[in-house]
């Protein structure tokens, strides 16, 4: 474990500024305490021309398009984050920033569940807003809305929404009992609607295809009615999450990924809690199979899986796709710090093929975050803002153009990619907080615009590090950060081109080298039943 006092890294300063980042990413009328102030209003007409309100929420990276699917999973976990790590966060004087961050969110999917069996799940176009570099503020790309229904249902969708809705209504039940009680209401509407229609939400939204394509729901049915078991204590959700397991693969699949995807090893995780708390004996054995799988994805970081781990580049960083990987790593990370705590709060341990009784403090380290941090081969942080090297030329528009204080034409799309996007400066404006897509399997990074595998920031990569940071933030001093950008505005080069973000959801497994770790996974638990 690496040793927090030698290096010095101030989680509470990493932890401020990761939550300035969703500030930065925010769509719509911009409120007066408002920090990021190189950012302006936009998307004030959002929805207009289907007659629904769909301003606010979040731009999902450094482009301008509201993805439902991504933007629900970064709220979900943030929510989670102010309800397993409140007391850190209240400590750091974190948790306003904390709520408010979630409730930009939680606004926006209210709107956007504007009627019964119905969800706003899009904002604008991917293809044309990709082909197109500009501020959020003179966007001029098409801002077309398009939502599911009982016709073109999007169960992967209406379910993730539901599951944010239902964990933000635990974050605000202490601090606003009648907000917290809405957000439950739409997070019970919207699971009903998910499960009595199903279907794969980007055959309903095809442009979100390309983006964000979903490579199943059957996990979102399940982690929905885990939240809202958790929300609510109502049997039903548990006997739907048990009763389901099998059937919606929630017993079956062994994963060593967690993202805005792939929820089962949260799912595994959130009804691996429901059995150490001993909530409910009557589906013991079921909630044990949910506990294997839960072990599985903890043993696969800790290298103690009989071969079928997770990789490691040379500088001990979880490695899972090539494009965007460190919200993979961040994401497991987060996970892991609250099973830590659930294990730990019920003196329990983690079973791996290599190694038995593993205590929570011999796998949850400060690893992934010290190496976001700068302990890392590039000595670099990956957390911009943060440190005193880091990414300077993120792929994100508004960062990379000047601000409208100080540059107030607009700026078409066009010129933003001559004048903007591939020059040889700094970003005028710091995007505190942004954590870019990070190295590669060799710990090699660039930082260039135009390279938008490594040097795109996300919100899906940015909300695990708020528990993450709150969990590490013990004898981590206070920082008061100065958020001010520097005005100086990079030459004009000349370049024009298309760029868009890919995106995975692929499972890290080999069916033949797991055989026998999985074959204690998968059958074992029967021979239990029977």
């Amino acid at each position: 474990m690496i040793n927090v006092a030698v290096k010095g890294y101030d989680y509470t300063d990493a932890l401020d500024k990761s939550l300035l980042f969703f500030e930065a990413q925010r769509s719509g009328k911009l409120p007066s305490d408002q920090r990021v102030t190189w950012r302006g209003d936009s998307g004030l007409n959002d929805g207009l021309s289907q007659q629904v309100d769909l301003v606010g929420g979040y731009h999902d990276a450094g482009d301008h398009v509201k993805f439902g699917l991504p933007m629900a999973y970064s709220v979900t976990l943030l929510a989670w984050a102010a309800v397993d790590f409140k007391g850190e966060l209240v400590s750091a004087n974190q948790m306003d920033y904390t709520l408010q961050a979630i409730r930009w969110g939680t606004d926006y999917f209210i709107k956007a569940h504007s009627e019964d069996n119905v969800l706003w799940g899009q904002v604008g176009d991917g293809e044309s807003d990709h082909s197109c570099w500009e501020r959020a503020e003179d966007m001029t790309t098409s801002r077309t809305a398009c939502r599911i229904d009982s016709t073109q249902p999007g169960s992967d969708l209406a379910g993730e929404t539901a599951a944010s809705l239902a964990a933000a209504s635990l974050a605000f039940k202490s601090y606003n009992s009648s907000y917290s009680t809405l957000l439950l209401t739409h997070a019970k509407e919207l699971f009903t609607f998910a499960d009595d229609f199903r279907g794969y939400y980007d055959d309903s939204i095809p442009s979100a295809e390309t983006f964000y394509p979903s490579s199943g729901y059957l996990d979102e049915l399940l982690w929905a009615a885990a939240w809202l078991y958790r929300a609510t204590n109502d049997n039903y959700y548990l006997e739907y999450a048990t009763n389901n397991a099998v059937d919606l693969g929630g017993t079956g699949n062994a994963v060593d990924i967690f993202s805005w995807d792939n929820k089962y090893a949260g799912l595994q995780i959130l009804m691996s809690k429901v059995l150490l708390d001993g909530d409910d004996q009557s589906c013991t054995n079921t909630l044990k199979q949910y506990k294997a799988k839960a072990d599985y994805f903890a043993c696969a970081y800790l290298q103690k899986n009989n071969g079928c781990n997770v990789e490691l580049t040379p500088g001990g960083l979880a490695y899972l796709l090539p494009s965007n990987n460190l919200q993979y790593a961040a994401s497991a990370s987060f996970l892991l710090a609250a099973y830590s705590d659930y294990l730990s709060s019920t003196n329990s341990v983690v079973d791996c093929p290599d190694e038995s009784g593993i205590k929570p403090q011999d796998y949850v380290t400060t690893l992934t975050a010290d190496y976001i941090l700068g302990e890392n081969p590039e000595s670099m942080s990956y957390l911009v803002g943060y440190g005193t090297k880091y990414p300077e030329k993120t792929h994100h528009r508004g960062s990379s153009i000047p601000s409208k204080s100080v540059l107030p034409d607009p700026v078409g799309c066009v010129q933003g990619f001559e004048s903007w996007y591939k020059n040889s400066n700094p970003n005028p404006n710091i995007q505190y907080g942004a954590l870019v897509g990070g190295p590669d399997n060799s710990d090699c990074f660039t930082d260039d615009r135009d390279n938008y595998y490594q040097s795109e920031p996300t919100t899906s990569a940015a909300a695990p590090l708020i528990g993450l940071f709150a969990k590490l933030i013990d004898g981590s001093s206070t920082t008061t950060s100065d958020y001010s950008s520097p005005t100086n505005t990079p030459p004009i080069d000349y370049v024009y081109v298309l760029s868009e973000p890919l995106s995975s959801s692929a499972t890290h497994e080999d069916p033949f080298k797991c055989l026998i770790v999985l074959f204690s996974l998968f059958l074992m638990p029967l021979f239990v039943i029977l």
